[in-house]
């Protein structure tokens, strides 16, 4: 890998931290889930991993703050330097036994991940980035795909919307699926944000749409698919950030098509055909 610059030397701590996170999570039994809002749930295996990983980061870097999914926000206040922490990505695959959920872990300066360590505990894959310095699955650099064409990209679209304001959400999500669906090569719906933006940096898939935008998330993400030559927007083509509304990751082939059928799948939502 590339010399080790800017906040890379904290690298073997993400990872050291998304292993440990491995471990609890194939070693564990899952013995309860538990509905934290509508259709939202969390499991004892969540907790068990959140509480690891911030005891193990807030040793290893106690200057830095810690924002998980579970928790919320503790440690040193500020903006400046964060990690971003999902412990299940991918919660309701996990309590169902589908092997699709990840650990998501980001060092996030200003908005944008300079860190990424992302562990698929079920499928052996792990994937990391740095700032500048590419993305990698294990030892080996990952690009994203060179697919230029909708009837040949693969296409994953993030979950629906639940809770207030769901209905009106959700007529989007029915309206880009029904225009990708009719021109795409497939439409796939994984269930776990941090494996979509994986599998889009590693030119698996060719774009994933993920109409929100939780840190924990879609951080580390990010950053593998810029790192891996992707791009990561919000919903107005702008430069996706932790304050982002959306989370759109594309191979840079398919930029222009994904956001003009995103506007178009808004307008039939508001004004259907």
């Amino acid at each position: 890998m590339p010399e080790v610059t800017g906040h890379a030397h904290l690298l073997p701590v993400a990872r050291e931290a998304v292993a440990l996170a491995n471990r609890i999570i194939r070693s564990r039994v899952l013995r309860s889930v538990v509905a934290k809002a509508e259709r939202d749930i969390v499991t004892d295996v969540d907790l068990a991993v959140e509480e690891a990983v911030r005891d193990f980061l807030s040793r290893e870097t106690p200057e830095i703050g810690i924002l998980g999914e579970e928790h919320g926000r503790t440690g040193p206040a500020g903006d400046a330097l964060w990690w971003a922490l999902d412990p299940v990505d991918g919660t309701a695959n996990l309590a169902r036994g589908i092997p699709l959920c990840a650990v998501s872990l980001a060092l996030v300066e200003g908005g944008r991940g300079v860190l990424a360590a992302i562990d698929l505990p079920f499928l052996g894959a792990g994937y990391t980035a740095a700032a500048g310095q590419g993305a990698y699955a294990g030892d080996e650099r990952i690009r994203a795909s060179g697919v230029q064409a909708l009837p040949e990209a693969m296409i994953s679209i993030g979950d629906f919307a639940v809770g207030a304001g769901a209905e009106a959400k959700n007529r989007v999500r029915i309206a880009l699926l029904t225009h990708l669906g009719a021109r795409a090569q497939r439409i796939r719906m994984v269930g776990t944000a941090a494996v979509d933006l994986a599998w889009v940096a590693q030119g698996r898939l060719d774009a994933s749409i993920i109409l929100a935008n939780q840190p924990w998330d879609t951080m580390a993400g990010a950053l593998l698919v810029r790192e891996a030559g992707g791009v990561v927007l919000d919903l107005d083509d702008t430069e996706h950030t932790a304050g982002s509304s959306a989370t759109i990751a594309v191979c840079a082939g398919l930029r222009e098509t994904v956001m003009a059928a995103l506007r178009q799948a808004h307008a039939d939502a508001l004004d259907p055909p």
